[in-house]
């Protein structure tokens, strides 16, 4: 299979079915967006290559996991209106969200005080990664009318919250500062 087809080229791209709108369509952009979100979350894990604990390799499964799913939101996003979804979101999903952040939370120091999108690498693009959902988050509340369900959007609402515990999960794991935000008075 080759990589190029030369029918994006004027600017259109297909939608699942086959259906063809312009490369800026809030469909494209919002999935397009999971899409970004996706990429930062495999660099996040790729930066944790030369670390050592316990449950990492749970950790890399449980991203990898989440790598899947936001294929299947993409999907949800990907298909007009009128078509079945292909990979379709159950509640499960979520649910899979919602235990693994009670898990890591469990772990963690209670937050007292706001803190700054940093610490080891890995956290860091974990933080970007959550911004990035985000976005993909306000930009589907455009297509909501659209969708057989509203899984899509609760499915990113609960992984930015996830990615926002798994980076300071990745801070603590790897020993490394949590910087607190410091207000000038």
């Amino acid at each position: 299979m080759r990589i190029y087809t030369r029918t994006g080229d004027k600017g259109t791209t297909s939608l699942v079915y086959g259906k063809r709108v312009p490369k800026n369509h809030i469909r494209v952009e919002t999935y397009g967006t999971c899409d970004e979100a996706n990429s930062m979350i495999g660099l996040a894990v790729s930066h944790l290559v030369q670390e050592d604990w316990d449950t990492k390799q749970a950790f890399i499964e449980f991203m990898h996991r989440i790598q899947t799913i936001l294929f299947y939101v993409g999907s949800e996003f990907a298909t007009p209106p009128e078509k079945e979804v292909a990979w379709k979101l159950t509640e499960t999903h979520i649910q899979e969200l919602e235990q693994q952040i009670d898990q890591w939370d469990r772990e963690l120091r209670e937050l007292k005080h706001f803190i700054l999108p940093a610490g080891h690498p890995a956290a860091a693009a974990l933080h970007s990664a959550r911004t990035i959902v985000r976005r993909a988050e306000r930009t589907a509340v455009s297509l909501q009318d659209e969708l057989n369900s509203n899984l899509p959007l609760s499915y990113l609402n609960r992984l930015s919250d996830l990615l926002f515990v798994a980076a300071r999960y990745i801070n603590k794991q790897t020993k490394t500062e949590e910087l607190p935000l410091k207000v000038d008075k």
